[in-house]
């Protein structure tokens, strides 16, 4: 009895211990004065330097939104580019404070020692081939080699898929999505498979765009959701509601050109966004004026889609199931109240 109890006061010691080193993220955040992201190495729309060298993307905009809240500057944000297989690791050795890096929330992973704030953006995976090989489905890919990223989701939902249709296929799986797209381009595979989203921006970097083809079948669901280690509630708090302020605003119309005249509402969900009711940010450790700055310097969720994904980029993907509920999508904020 008594190793019994020695036993589970260790076990009580050791997760008290985990929870106090994950603890206090905010403060150390503060403290540093920098935000320090997780970064895809480079996708196209969502994290990749641009040409001056900047990062820039869908999720890097998340980020500036996240320093923005807690530091009051946007560009006070730090970026470190991981592959797929690397990115929870550096979550879990602090090397980086949160990881908006297009990951799919999925329950290993959160029982693995980490928590989804959101899903920012709703997802599934599909496949891209050469328009030259006439595949119009992937149900005609009998046999076919297929690129796939080491550390994802897709590998398994490759296995499934394949079993379930009944198709024999050979896998060939890379360390970056860089590596996949240059096998794919060579010829080493026939298709190449990851999340829709990512198979846009990969299909724009290639040589010739207008020679692939993304085929029509989702084959799974990717919830792409923002990461953080467990054991600190206060900053998980924080990174979900600076998210769900991007949603909020563009539901109540707030954008970053009318943001300073919204200030002047009476509306009482648009003066609980912005700060002039209540004490929502004190409850957050931040001050009041938090999504002020958010939406200020960064804007709502829709202008962070259009300019990085939708109708004002280079990717032009429709809205989709990211689409706000009101407009038959799946975005929606709790209430700020």
């Amino acid at each position: 009895m008594r190793r019994q109890l020695c036993a589970a006061t260790v076990g009580v010691f050791a997760a008290l211990s985990v929870s106090l080193a994950n603890a206090a993220t905010l403060d150390t955040v503060k403290q540093r004065g920098q935000l320090i992201c997780g970064a895809h190495q480079g996708l196209a729309g969502f994290s990749i330097p641009n040409e001056q060298g900047k990062w820039a993307g869908f999720d890097v905009d998340y980020c500036r939104a996240l320093a923005a809240a807690v530091l009051g500057d946007a560009d006070k944000t730090k970026f470190v580019p991981l592959s797929a297989k690397d990115r929870f690791t550096a979550l879990q050795s602090s090397e980086i404070d949160v990881l908006p890096r297009n990951t799919t929330w999925t329950l290993t992973r959160e029982t693995g020692g980490f928590l989804f704030a959101a899903t920012n953006y709703y997802d599934g995976q599909g496949f891209m081939v050469k328009k030259s090989l006439g595949v119009k489905s992937t149900k005609e890919l009998d046999g076919a080699t297929v690129c796939v990223q080491q550390g994802t989701s897709h590998e398994l939902n490759l296995s499934d898929y394949f079993r379930s249709i009944g198709k024999p296929y050979q896998i060939l799986t890379v360390a970056t999505i860089g590596e996949a797209q240059n096998a794919y381009e060579s010829g080493r595979c026939d298709t190449f498979t990851t999340d829709a989203s990512g198979l846009y921006g990969v299909r724009l970097a290639l040589k010739n765009p207008d020679e692939h083809v993304v085929l029509p079948e989702i084959i799974s669901k990717e919830p792409l959701g923002i990461a953080v280690r467990q054991g600190d509630d206060q900053w998980f708090n924080v990174v979900k509601w600076v998210y769900y302020a991007l949603v909020q605003a563009e539901e109540s119309g707030v954008t970053q050109a009318n943001v300073d005249e919204m200030l002047k509402s009476d509306k009482p969900d648009i003066k609980r966004l912005l700060g002039t009711e209540g004490d929502f940010g004190k409850q957050l450790g931040l001050d009041n004026q938090w999504a002020y700055r958010v939406i200020k310097q960064v804007g709502n969720y829709g202008e962070v889609f259009d300019r990085n994904l939708g109708s004002k980029s280079p990717l032009k993907i429709e809205r989709g199931l990211n689409a706000l509920w009101t407009n038959k999508g799946l975005q929606y904020s709790p209430p700020i109240r």
